[in-house]
């Protein structure tokens, strides 16, 4: 079972800013061979969504209150470690980061930058792309937004 829970930057421990890169890098750098800088100074400005299974990070996303990423509220850097993807984690992760936006900044539309070939993923998610596919490190990318708040 997965326990979901938020904290600002200020508000990690050392040893949960660790794990949070570590599964960053597994994923983003590692599994997805793209060398680029996850460290990119906005983690400060984040209130990060983390889900932890026996004591450990497994399912992540930190989320943005508008203009501290993009003009509309956002969320990012959506992760799961490889072996828990097949309990649904990442649809777990998700609802709770949208309902976070509402809670934290009573918000109702989020944008996203959404690799290309997880389109279907956040249409689950009542989120629609914008605009047309572009690049972003060598990753074909869509931006979405959803405009309505539903809660799951």
């Amino acid at each position: 079972m997965l326990h979901i829970y938020s904290k600002s930057y200020s508000e990690l421990t050392t040893s949960e800013l660790y794990e949070i890169l570590q599964l960053r890098v597994e994923v983003f750098v590692v599994e997805q061979n793209c060398v680029y800088q996850d460290v990119d100074g906005k983690d400060q400005k984040a209130i990060h969504i983390i889900g932890t299974k026996n004591n450990k990070i497994v399912a992540y996303t930190r989320i943005f209150k508008p203009r501290d990423y993009f003009s509309e509220a956002s969320i990012g850097r959506v992760v799961v470690a490889i072996n828990e993807r097949k309990f649904g984690y990442g649809h777990v992760i998700m609802k709770h980061s949208i309902d976070a936006i509402k809670n934290y900044f009573d918000q109702d539309l989020i944008k996203i930058s959404a690799q290309l070939y997880l389109k279907k993923f956040y249409e689950s998610h009542n989120f629609i792309q914008i605009g047309e596919e572009y690049l972003e490190d060598n990753i074909p990318h869509i931006a979405m937004i959803r405009t309505t708040y539903e809660k799951f």
